[in-house]
């Protein structure tokens, strides 16, 4: 295991749902567990190249030969060692922490797809990675992995003239961190409280690449020239709040597009996809306590103004994780780097819905130089 000690280097690597890249993120954690002071240092991104159509094929159940999969594995591996390379620029990590492809997830299955050998052996670092199946094992849903992590990195810090108590990561799906609630009876915090709500990104580019007629909505340029239609708004909610509905995880694909295409009869391309921004906003609003009103953004959403803008016209306080330290693009990989260091510190990353599950799921499989 990395050594464990007041002070570390760690590097955390995510690849979302959406395919649109790696992250790869360096943080310098001093302390250890929930006490751990986090400080983000640099992050470095890239496309996934002629990986991302294989990576969706896989994801999409399409027949794949074993050799096309762990030829895919390894790839996607290099790939990561390639990234962090960069990102450490000849500096040493204490540990690597990844999150890998998830190609399939339905709980109590899940395929986070990923080869340790080949980042461990290039950049002669431990790596943390299979986060999601000891948490599966014991009964749980294994997503969304990060609100513990939101907590430490993120929660009780000032925005405007408050501070914040929810995270709304805008990435293929949308899923939401919010602060703990004081219990009247006994003045103690519960465990932060986290899940999936929504699709997010999956509609917006499934709309740009079928409607707009480009591969996705460059800084929200097309939603922000539309009008909201409410009474397609109407029927866009009802179909997300469908979905929050189902539990605290959700799946890989596309989910939603079928729906889509009856609703784009009804309405122009622009209209439709400035539509879309606001319902995921709404869902948002009406899934989380009215109380919880200072919200921190992240994932690729944050770069679609219209998305933006659909946030702020109904929180309060809301802003990018940029506005905390961290840059928007990089909140899930500086995550995935505070639970690599939990899990190196045997504190646990999981929780149950909105309670603590006895005993809690430890995580994550080590490999080693």
């Amino acid at each position: 295991m990395a050594t464990r000690g007041k002070f570390r280097k760690v590097v955390g690597c995510m690849t979302g749902t959406s395919l649109d890249g790696i992250d790869a993120a360096l943080l310098e954690i001093d302390g250890e567990g929930m006490e751990m002071q986090c400080r983000f240092v640099a992050g470095v991104s890239d496309d996934l190249g002629e990986m991302k159509q294989p990576l969706r094929d896989l994801a999409e159940q399409r027949p794949m030969t074993a050799g096309s999969i762990a030829t895919l594995a390894r790839e996607f591996s290099l790939l990561h060692a390639s990234v962090v390379q960069r990102l450490l620029a000849g500096t040493q990590a204490d540990l690597i922490c990844v999150h890998g492809q998830t190609v399939f997830h339905k709980p109590p299955v899940s395929w986070q797809l990923f080869e340790p050998a080949p980042l461990v052996h290039t950049t002669n670092t431990p790596v943390v990675f299979n986060l999601r199946q000891a948490d599966l094992a014991r009964g749980g849903q294994g997503a969304p992995i990060t609100p513990v992590a939101d907590r430490v990195l993120f929660m009780g810090k000032p925005l405007g003239a408050g501070r914040v108590d929810l995270v709304v990561n805008l990435g293929g799906f949308c899923n939401v961190t919010y602060a703990p609630v004081t219990d009247y009876r006994t003045g103690e915090d519960s465990i932060v409280h986290g899940f999936d709500l929504c699709a997010c990104n999956h509609i917006l580019d499934f709309i740009a690449r079928s409607y707009l007629r480009v591969p996705y909505d460059h800084d929200g340029a097309r939603a922000t020239q539309g009008d909201v239609q409410e009474y397609v708004l109407r029927d866009f909610v009802a179909a997300l709040r469908g979905q929050a509905a189902q539990g605290r995880s959700l799946g890989t694909g596309d989910e939603l597009t079928s729906y889509i295409g009856s609703l784009a009869s009804r309405v122009s391309p622009n209209d439709l996809a400035a539509t879309a921004c606001h319902a995921i906003a709404q869902t948002v609003r009406e899934a989380v306590p009215r109380a919880h009103d200072c919200a921190l953004l992240a994932g690729g959403g944050v770069k679609n103004r219209a998305l933006l803008q659909a946030f702020k016209q109904r929180f309060t306080y809301c802003d990018s994780t940029a506005a905390v330290g961290v840059p928007a693009e990089y909140r899930e990989a500086a995550c995935f780097a505070v639970l690599g260091a939990l899990v190196d510190d045997e504190n646990p990353i999981y929780v149950a819905d909105q309670r603590v599950r006895e005993g809690f799921a430890l995580a994550g499989n080590w490999a080693y130089p």
